[in-house]
């Protein structure tokens, strides 16, 4: 029971991989193709412009130390969303033939590679992902308005600014597809670097600390309910059991102040949500966007885990999971659909960060209130918003995961995945974030990345080539 781990082994690899273009295309589709390209690129470089022209002073962190932050917060974004791809998608490669060319990658695979710590990588780097997320909302949305050093229409200031529009192609393009385009075929040169070896300390340092293990408990009671068996990594003890249910037992504690915290704040309407909109309301959107990301996140898991599956025997005993995955396995909709899902996954977590942000400016806090009378500094640690990043990880995030995971058809049965994944092939029909394909170009070439199969196959005449390439 100690060292059960959910089986996470596939929760991004497959999931976050690009979608391969049809090789055919007709003079139209070009066309199409090209506008996109033109129009995703020109709603990307107006959303740096007004990131980095915005008012300083209406920033949540101000000053040009925010913007330092916020585009270091994207490249090592970056490096975690196509990192975690990367090292899933090593695991069965023979280290021998990377040792000698890319030794500080190797460095990460034998870390993460170690028996169970792959798992505990992708848990712990979900609260990671999800941390760095909320900090760029903070780091590049304006609060109220759109000061930019160029005049804009009211509405289009409400859009790119006050809802934090802007922010959201940065990261989705900058910050997550670029890097996913990248690590699908080179993994090798995408996670040699020592931010990627950092990351995987932090991130299972992150698991180790016990913080996220109620998601743990929540799979052995769903397992337990379904009639499931757990897989266990290690051989049980009773220290190992001790120490593992302490664990359990301090991720619930932790679990439960942070709802106390944020849904007190909520209801009071001491938080970032628009103006006008009631702390019920807002409560309200908080959990329904939960249940969203959350499905969303498990959608992934099911969709792959049925992927090899008899689609007959499917269609015999869950036809509602079977129209689903007829629908995204039809022609090119499951690239579409994950692409799309990126899009859903990033916009709700940008609200989220908006429901649940503690409003500094707010008058209650400005007289020298704090939350249920703790102290300035307890204040300053619940304004940072890991609170409400925790509970989106466990509850929107994990939680969903690992159920699917245990019972994927019966996760698919769900009449409402039908309209999600409608919702995520409309999203990714618009091209808004094809200029992804771009800067993942642009990227490959100043990282002089190559396919992994560069590497890997016919090392003498490999390492003839490489010595030629300037």
């Amino acid at each position: 029971m100690t060292n059960t781990k959910p089986n996470v082994d596939s929760f991004d690899v497959e999931v976050e991989k690009t979608p391969n273009r049809k090789p055919e295309k007709s003079a139209l589709q070009w066309t199409i193709d090209i506008i996109r390209y033109l129009y995703s690129g020109a709603l990307l470089a107006f959303s740096i412009a007004v990131v980095m022209t915005g008012d300083q002073t209406d920033r949540e962190l101000k000053g040009a130390g925010a913007i330092i932050v916020l585009w270091v917060l994207v490249i090592w974004l970056a490096v975690m969303e196509g990192g975690q791809n990367a090292l899933v998608g090593l695991q069965q490669l023979d280290k021998s033939l990377y040792r000698d060319s890319h030794k500080i990658s190797l460095i990460s695979t034998k870390i993460a590679h170690q028996p169970g710590n792959m798992e505990r990588f992708i848990v712990g780097r979900q609260l990671l992902v999800v941390v760095v997320v909320f900090t760029i909302n903070l780091a590049g949305s304006i609060k109220e308005g759109c000061s930019t050093a160029f005049d804009v229409a009211d509405w289009v200031g409400e859009i790119f600014c006050t809802s934090g529009l802007a922010m959201v192609f940065i990261t989705i393009i900058l910050g997550q597809l670029t890097s996913q385009i990248i690590a699908s075929d080179c993994m090798l040169d995408f996670i040699n670097n020592y931010l990627m070896v950092f990351t995987t300390y932090v991130a299972l340092a992150i698991e180790f600390s016990g913080i996220l293990h109620s998601v743990y408990l929540i799979q052995m009671i769903f397992m337990k309910l379904t009639g499931g068996k757990l897989e266990k990594t290690e051989e049980e003890t009773p220290y190992t059991a001790a120490f593992f249910w302490g664990r359990v037992v301090f991720s619930l504690f932790c679990l439960s102040f942070c709802f106390a915290v944020v849904m007190h704040e909520i209801v009071e309407g001491r938080t970032n949500m628009w103006a006008g909109c009631p702390g019920g309301v807002s409560v309200l959107i908080f959990f329904i966007l939960m249940a969203f990301v959350g499905m969303m996140e498990g959608m992934q898991i099911a969709l792959f885990a049925v992927l090899k599956m008899d689609q007959t025997k499917i269609k015999a005993s869950h036809p509602m999971a079977h129209a689903n995955c007829e629908l995204t396995f039809r022609g090119n909709n499951l690239p579409a659909f994950l692409v799309g899902r990126q899009i859903c996954v990033t916009i709700c977590m940008f609200v989220v960060a908006r429901i649940t942000g503690i409003d500094t400016k707010h008058h209650y806090f400005e007289s020298g209130h704090t939350t249920f009378d703790f102290s300035s500094s307890m204040q300053d640690f619940i304004n940072t918003g890991l609170l409400s990043a925790l509970i989106t990880t466990i509850i929107g995030s994990l939680s969903f995961r690992v159920i699917a995971s245990a019972a994927p058809l019966l996760f698919l049965s769900n009449p409402l995945i039908n309209l999600i994944i409608r919702l995520c092939l409309g999203l990714e029909a618009t091209g808004v974030m094809n200029f992804s394909w771009l800067t993942a170009i642009i990227t490959k070439w100043c990282m002089r990345a190559k396919p992994d199969d560069f590497y890997t196959k016919a090392p003498e005449f490999v390492q003839k080539e490489r010595s030629t390439v300037p």
